[in-house]
């Protein structure tokens, strides 16, 4: 195996910052979906309300993103981990990524619906930005052929987003105004 072959390879038993990224991004969007799931079940009260109160005030689950980053980077930065303390500590900040983000809309405009478009965008561009960090090093073995299909890949990633922001559009028109009275119907 050459050098700089093995260079690139993350170590079994120290993960490297591809193998960290692969893991906060599983997390990230885990979490995210889960969370997103949840809120639906919770609005459409096909699940309990699990929302936590503080004197009729609803605590909104990017602060436990917040206080959750805030102890992921101190544990990162005090604690050093390495190997498997340090993958543990990949996800759970996937997961506080995920929360804080999943309300960007809300902490962005300081209030407002949860259904804010801002809180989608911020969630692709984190999930982007892991997703890059991720797998990046295998853009430095590209030949001829994968770069045709990342070039194709990426016309069809940049089409398909154009579909999915006018249907996003659309669907926020037609299904908003729902939305917004669910969520005013499931506070106390």
């Amino acid at each position: 195996m050459s050098s700089t072959l093995a260079d690139t390879r993350d170590s079994p038993s120290e993960p490297g910052a591809h193998e960290l990224a692969r893991r906060a991004l599983l997390a990230f969007l885990l979490t995210f979906m889960l969370a997103r799931a949840m809120v639906f079940l919770i609005m459409a009260r096909l699940v309990p309300n699990m929302y936590f109160f503080l004197h009729n005030t609803h605590v909104h689950h990017l602060n436990y993103g917040i206080f959750l980053l805030a102890a992921v980077g101190a544990y990162l930065l005090l604690g050093a981990p390495r190997g498997d303390a340090a993958r543990r500590a990949a996800f759970a900040y996937g997961i506080a990524m995920a929360l804080t983000f999943d309300e960007f809309g809300m902490w962005l405009h300081l209030g407002g619906s949860y259904w804010q478009r801002a809180s989608i965008d911020a969630i692709v561009v984190v999930a982007a930005v892991l997703a890059l960090i991720a797998y990046a090093r295998s853009i430095k073995t590209f030949e001829t052929r994968h770069v045709r299909a990342f070039t194709a890949l990426g016309v069809a990633l940049v089409l398909f987003t154009f579909v999915l922001y006018d249907a996003a559009v659309h669907i926020g028109k037609v299904e908003g105004p729902r939305l917004q009275e669910l969520e005013l119907a499931s506070s106390p």
